[in-house]
């Protein structure tokens, strides 16, 4: 996918700094740091600032017993931490202007404060649903500064769980018209591209050409890679395509995920990512915007 239309959530901000996560103390070090900045996430929100600014804080201002993990390091060294509630806790800290949704607020937000949002979400989300060994059930213990978790009684070791799904953009034989769908729990005028996670044993190609021809009736011709992004909701990694059909006339709602299809010309699209035409289109936080608008664009197959 060309430079500009990479998808807002592809963010690579700072170091991860992934060796110091062997450190068995770095968390309880870190939290005695003054200096040592906390994003807050409570359910998918975290405080902000303004409507473009999330809200750190310090460690000795969080109350509560969240989870806790190491995010990474800033341009200046400063460690970042996540303290992790679910979404029904009292508010842990104040927010100077009000909790928001990744969903909300991806667009908004600089670079740094993108990726830390995004990787502080996917880590609040693991160690808030995964407390438990899926293997005995027993209560695992927090290692590597919040990015693994040791059952002590059978001895596995579990890792933040990323579940990969293909994404399309489905052009006509042509190339000249794109084909969306409708999802039956939508809007009939909201439209956006086809997609489905990677079943076992598949690839994500062949997910594309499965799911395509499942929900839309159509056959792939020709298939080419766009991106990804990261989708913590609930811990997907999207991984974006291109394609271009074989037969337009093929097209056809499934009537039981998709309740309509349906051909869009490039000055259709146009108007819908301007906000006129009558149709939605999906918002600017999320990888379809990005593959919709890349095609818009003349950067299909």
């Amino acid at each position: 996918m060309p430079e500009g239309n990479l998808p807002v959530l592809a963010t690579t901000a700072w170091d991860r700094c992934a060796p110091e996560r062997e450190s068995a103390d770095l968390l309880a070090t870190l939290r005695r740091d003054p200096a040592t900045r906390v994003l807050v996430v409570r359910g998918d929100a975290a405080p902000l600032v303004d409507e473009q600014s999330l809200h750190w804080t310090s460690p000795r201002d969080i109350s509560g017993d969240p989870e806790w993990a190491f995010l990474g390091r800033d341009d200046g060294g400063v460690a970042l931490l996540v303290a992790a509630y679910p979404a029904d806790a009292p508010h842990p800290v104040t927010a100077p202007a009000g909790w928001g949704s990744l969903r909300v607020m991806g667009d908004r937000l600089p670079p740094t404060e993108i990726a830390a949002f995004v990787e502080g979400l996917s880590l609040a989300r693991w160690l808030l649903e995964f407390a438990f060994c899926p293997a005995c059930g027993t209560r695992t213990d927090l290692r590597q500064a919040g990015w693994s978790r040791l059952c002590p009684n059978c001895g596995r070791e579990h890792f933040p769980r990323t579940d990969p799904a293909a994404i399309v953009a489905v052009a006509s034989a042509d190339g000249e018209r794109l084909l969306l769908g409708s999802n039956v729990l939508w809007g009939l005028d909201r439209f956006s591209c086809f997609a489905g996670f990677a079943e076992a044993g598949e690839s994500l190609e062949s997910a594309v050409v499965r799911e395509v021809h499942e929900e839309a009736g159509v056959r792939i011709a020709a298939l080419r890679y766009a991106g990804s992004q990261p989708w913590p909701y609930p811990r997907s990694l999207m991984v974006g395509f291109h394609a271009r059909v074989e037969d337009d006339d093929d097209a056809l709602a499934d009537g039981a995920e998709i309740a309509e299809v349906r051909w869009f010309t490039r000055d259709e699209i146009g108007e819908g990512l301007a906000g006129r035409g009558g149709i939605t289109l999906p918002g600017p936080v999320s990888i379809a915007h990005s593959l919709i608008r890349s095609w818009h664009a003349g950067n299909g197959v």
